[in-house]
């Protein structure tokens, strides 16, 4: 047994967790996050996609106590009801959410997207969500969510900028 702290969507947890216990069974059982999935167990499908340390990672593929003094955010850390993180509005606006099995995934792939590169080309794109399969869409309805996500984000900025400076 190891004891191990995380900051997750925000908040510092101190969790012990066994020598041999994956990221993915900490957060979705430790942890009740139940947002990332646990689906191929091999890195493969995107479904268990965390933001670690602001990069996307599989967490089926990390020992918990690897994660020791992350920082990780899941798509329970994003938006709320009531006010959608942009990436979500716009995958909802944009009809990119099918069973949703995969949207989470999906979501905080584009999001690690943006947050490096606020204007990607199509291929861009493509190359980001690469490692997220959907079996439910042709995966250009998703393409094109994260341009509108890319917008929305964009502006967001533009409007937080132009108040700053009225004040």
């Amino acid at each position: 047994m190891i004891v191990i702290t995380l900051e997750v969507c925000g908040k510092e947890k101190e969790l012990v967790v066994e020598d041999d216990e994956l990221l993915v069974d900490v957060l979705r059982e430790k942890l009740g996050l139940l947002g990332v999935k646990k689906a191929c167990g091999e890195g493969e499908c995107g479904s268990c996609s965390v933001i670690m340390n602001g990069k996307l990672v599989n967490s089926c593929l990390i020992l918990a106590a690897a994660a020791d003094g992350a920082k990780i955010t899941t798509i329970e850390g994003l938006g709320r009801v009531g006010k959608l993180h942009p990436i979500q509005q716009a995958f909802i606006d944009g009809g990119a959410v099918q069973c949703g099995y995969c949207t989470p995934g999906m979501v905080l792939a584009a999001k690690a997207l943006l947050d490096e590169n606020p204007d990607p080309t199509e291929a861009d794109v493509r190359e980001a969500i690469a490692g997220n399969l959907c079996r439910c869409t042709g995966y250009q309805k998703i393409v094109s969510s994260i341009h509108k996500a890319a917008e929305y984000v964009r502006d967001r900025k533009s409007q937080v900028a132009g108040r700053g400076d009225n004040e």
